[in-house]
């Protein structure tokens, strides 16, 4: 039976979140420039979100570019922008033909101008789709997140916030919290991503580098979440 097929499809985590890393090691294992493993790494994004996107799970959230990663070197920095605006130009057909909805999460205002309007553009061409959510968290750090959800609420005047009122502020507030965080790399950290709404995530760490992160792996990561009792604190 092929692994996939083991799968409960009633008891599928609505929204998945993704820390994709390993793309620099992934690289330097076969003698490549970084830059080759993040090309790798948008293959997997391929795989991963189309078959997020049939298998029935409503929200996808990846990790692309944290607020921290501006301190790579220039080089590496500017291939990442070009590789990010030729992505998303090429992936918006594939993208519509799947029925996914577009989703950007961070802040997105401060990106070169020609990435951020190739952004844009594709979100609104894809803002009426009714399949699942593509949530790609750029230029995003969750405790920048959180401040500025707190500005947002001091400049609005409001006197008192509940957990409610809080969500609203954030950057995507109509997503549900992530009920699974996949981490690949082996890493076992968290790294400024989603702090406040991955508060009773369940955790799940793989050693495969993203680049070699495919359909196979994402299922191995749903067959474990669908063995665990979820008890959110109680």
């Amino acid at each position: 039976m092929p692994i996939a097929e083991k799968l409960d499809p009633a008891r599928l985590p609505a929204h998945v979140a993704i820390i994709m890393d390993g793309n620099r090691r992934w690289a330097k294992k076969r003698g490549l420039p970084s830059v080759a493993g993040h090309k790798a790494g948008v293959d997997s994004v391929h795989a991963v979100v189309r078959f997020a996107s049939r298998a029935g799970i409503k929200a996808l959230s990846i990790y692309a570019f944290s607020t921290e990663n501006w301190r790579r070197s220039k080089l590496e920095v500017s291939a990442l922008m070009f590789l990010l605006k030729r992505t998303i130009i090429s992936y918006a057909d594939e993208l519509d033909k799947e029925g996914v909805r577009l989703m950007l999460s961070g802040r997105i205002d401060e990106l070169p101008k020609s990435a951020r309007e190739a952004l844009r553009a594709a979100e609104e061409r894809l803002r009426k789709n009714k399949g699942m959510v593509l949530n790609i968290a750029l230029n995003y750090g969750g405790r920048q997140e959180i401040l500025d959800a707190a500005n947002k609420a001091l400049a609005s005047g409001m006197k008192s916030l509940d957990e409610a009122s809080f969500s609203k502020l954030l950057y995507s507030p109509a997503l549900p919290d992530p009920d699974l965080l996949i981490r690949t790399s082996g890493e076992m950290r968290i790294s400024n991503f989603l702090l406040w709404q991955t508060a009773y995530s369940e955790f799940y760490v793989t050693d495969t580098f993203w680049p070699d992160f495919r359909e196979e792996e994402f299922t191995k990561a749903l067959l474990e979440y669908q063995e665990r009792e979820r008890r959110r604190g109680k």
